[in-house]
């Protein structure tokens, strides 16, 4: 029990620091811009494969994922992180692994809303953003950290 505690008090001491610092603050912002531009880029992407295409929203999901994730990833990179640039290959598969976990999410949450009876686009509209913190939070600590 007091293992416990010791553990508790010392990830909550980290996260308190982690919130003050403004750099993180900034990246996350940073983050967030890239984020609307991939969102934008995913819906626009999805439209057109659900609706001009006329596939099947599953697989129209994962075309304007891999359009979007590309998207993100080069950007995050420049800009975001930049100063967290490793080898682009490295990142760019560790990206790619947070990336489909969180499609994985998001593939469920759409499924899920869509079953519910809200609209396709609708659906994907709030899967995407349920599950940007995930996204954000995996790329922060693992796409993107420093190696010490």
């Amino acid at each position: 029990m007091e293992e416990q505690n010791v553990i508790d008090s010392g990830l909550r001491a980290r996260a308190t620091h982690a919130l003050r610092q403004r750099h993180n603050w900034e990246q996350l912002v940073k983050f967030c811009v890239v984020g609307a531009s991939g969102y934008a880029v995913n819906l626009l992407v999805y439209t057109a494969l659900l609706d001009g295409a006329n596939l099947h929203y599953r697989l129209a999901a994962t075309g304007s994922f891999l359009v979007a994730a590309t998207n993100n990833y080069l950007l995050n990179r420049l800009w975001t992180f930049s100063h967290r640039r490793g080898h682009f290959g490295y990142q760019g598969l560790r990206f790619l692994v947070v990336s489909a976990i969180v499609y994985a999410g998001n593939l469920a949450l759409l499924t899920l809303l869509v079953e519910l009876g809200v609209g396709k686009i609708v659906s994907q509209a709030v899967a995407i953003v349920l599950v940007t913190p995930f996204n954000f939070i995996g790329n922060k600590l693992w796409s993107f950290r420093l190696r010490h």
